[in-house]
Order: structure tokens, then C-alpha cells, then sequence
């Protein structure tokens, strides 16, 4: 285990405190092999995510340089845009690694859950509205708050549903 092979498991032979040792060191064993294998699933999405908007702005920039597209103000906002996109995934990462050392604060506040997903909701309604489709808030108003942090929870469902309206018909 010290050299990283995670697959070893200590035989558990009795069911005193050598066998809860065993045990607990099983199942610690297995936790951190879960643990190494998402943080290499995570960094290859990482990796794959920042590749994407780095090949379009290369990509474009290259294409300009070339005399491929022409230095229209519509080439500079496509580069710019995925620019944004590039930032906005490097600050998710601070997020989770701020998140991942237990630094991460919260700000709670009492939220009406029908206020703020109306809030996201038409925050990307022209958006949704490009691809033809219609965003919706199926949330009583009467719902009570609840106590969240409103950045975060907004950059949450945000997140989803722009991988939502970029990735689907």
C-alpha cells in the first residue's frame, strides 16, 4: 500500500480489535483507491474541458495570422468569448481545489428556491430561447427559504444548465 499498490487487503481473521483493524484498514484502503481514481477521472475532464476553448481561440488566432479569416470584429468576439470560457473554467478549478483542501467558505442566507431558479431561469432564457427551447421554474412560489450560499448554488445550477443547452438538442 505505502508503494501505491491500493488493491491489497489485510485478511481479516478474527472479530476483536485486530479484526475491527483489519477491517477499518480495509475499508480506508478502498476509500483512498476510490478517491485516487476519481481525482484521475477529474483531472482528465479538467484536461479535456481547457482543451476545447484553447483550440478555438488557437485555432482562430492562427487562421487571422494566416490570412485564413479575416480580423473581423465577429473572429475577435469568438476568440474573446472562448477567452471568458477558458477563465471561467480555471476559476471553477480554484473552486474545487479551494473545495478539495476544505478552504472553500460558504455565505449562508435564507433563499426563496423559486426566486432564484426564476432569477438563473431568466438569466438564460434568451439563450434557451436561440435553441428553441422554452426554460420553465416548476417551484411553488409558497416554498419556504432555506438556508444555502446563493454564489455558489447560482454557479451550480448555472453550470448545469450550460452544459445543458450546450451539449443537447
Amino acid at each position: 500500500v505505502s508503494e501505491g499498490d491500493l488493491s491489497q487487503q489485510v485478511p481479516v481473521r478474527s472479530r476483536d480489535e485486530l479484526g475491527e483493524l483489519a477491517r477499518s484498514f480495509n475499508k480506508m484502503n478502498s476509500d483512498l483507491a476510490r478517491s485516487v481514481d476519481t481525482r484521475r477521472q477529474m483531472t482528465a475532464d479538467i484536461a479535456h474541458e481547457l482543451r476545447t476553448p484553447l483550440s478555438v481561440i488557437l485555432g482562430h488566432a492562427d487562421a487571422v495570422c494566416d490570412g485564413v479569416l479575416p480580423p473581423t470584429v465577429e473572429t475577435v468576439e469568438i476568440i474573446r468569448d472562448e477567452a471568458s470560457r477558458l477563465e471561467h473554467l480555471i476559476n471553477d478549478l480554484r473552486i474545487l481545489s479551494l473545495a478539495d483542501a476544505g478552504e472553500l467558505s460558504l455565505d449562508l442566507k435564507p433563499v426563496s428556491p423559486h426566486i432564484l431558479l426564476e432569477e438563473i431561469r431568466q438569466r438564460y432564457a434568451v439563450q434557451a430561447n436561440l435553441k428553441q427551447i422554452e426554460l420553465q421554474v416548476d417551484a411553488s412560489p409558497e416554498l419556504p427559504a432555506i438556508a444555502l450560499d446563493p454564489g455558489r448554488m447560482t454557479q451550480v445550477l448555472t453550470s448545469i444548465l450550460e452544459n445543458a443547452l450546450r451539449h443537447t438538442p
